[in-house]
């Protein structure tokens, strides 16, 4: 019966991730685009989980009460610093490797993360619910897109918020984030995203309203050169996060 079960793991992406799992927490390799942008999204998670629960973000500790899961985590570089912002932390990535180094470097940081080597769907079959529910950049790695994104939504408490940040299917994505930033400026490892699994916002929507969830925002992250930087942008033709409520 369980050979059977319906799962969103890609062997392959988990696989790829793995042999990666290294340079998780080094700035300047292979994860350095991460590293760039992770500031620029957590701000807004920041300032659209205050919104909706009414923090006060003046605090040093604005999430504490809030429980959150992180879906695909990587190495922890969402992870940690929702819980330096006081929220409780639920950590969960498919690569087994990915999670040891998630582990090793939290509690190297003092940090309290309870990190598991799992799949979305799991948690949502054990019936755990959180009040935000991230899904970074893991979307487009999956190999069920509609199944992975119902079970994030089924895990969102009703009043909370599901993120899902991915790369759009276009052909300036195509150029961007695959051609350029994998095979001429060598941001990322060749081969890191395919441009069959790049997923649309629309793609997104359909299956996330069907599971009860309204869209409320939808913003792009753009790279801006000459500074170097990525900065909100509403261009989403390359990558975009969008945020969902429950009820």
């Amino acid at each position: 019966m369980s050979d059977a079960r319906q799962t969103t793991i890609d062997e392959a992406e988990v696989e790829r991730f793995s042999r990666l799992a290294a340079e998780w927490w080094n700035p300047a390799g292979k994860f350095k685009p991460l590293h760039k942008f992770n500031p620029v999204r957590l701000a807004y998670i920041r300032e659209q989980v205050g919104l909706n629960f009414g923090s006060d973000l003046s605090a040093v500790r604005p999430f504490e009460g809030l429980s959150l899961l992180d879906i695909g985590c990587g190495g922890g570089l969402m992870a940690e610093p929702m819980a330096r912002l006081g929220a409780k932390v639920v950590g969960a990535d498919a690569s087994a490797t990915n999670i040891e180094v998630a582990k090793l470097h939290a509690a190297q940081s003092g940090i309290d993360i309870d990190y598991r080597a799992t799949t979305a769907e799991a948690i949502a079959e054990g019936g755990e619910t959180f009040d935000v529910v991230l899904a970074l950049e893991v979307v487009e790695h999956v190999s069920d897109v509609d199944f992975f994104l119902a079970s994030c939504a089924e895990m969102v408490k009703p009043g909370g918020l599901l993120f899902v940040a991915t790369i759009n299917r276009t052909l300036k994505a195509l150029g961007f984030a695959i051609v350029g930033a994998e095979y001429v400026l060598g941001w990322l490892p060749k081969g890191t995203h395919q441009y069959s699994k790049l997923v649309r916002p629309e793609e997104i929507r359909r299956p996330v309203e069907a599971a009860g969830l309204s869209m409320i925002d939808e913003t792009g992250v753009v790279h801006h050169p000459l500074a170097d930087a990525w900065r909100r942008s509403r261009d989403t033709d390359v990558n975009y996060m969008v945020i969902a409520r429950k009820g």
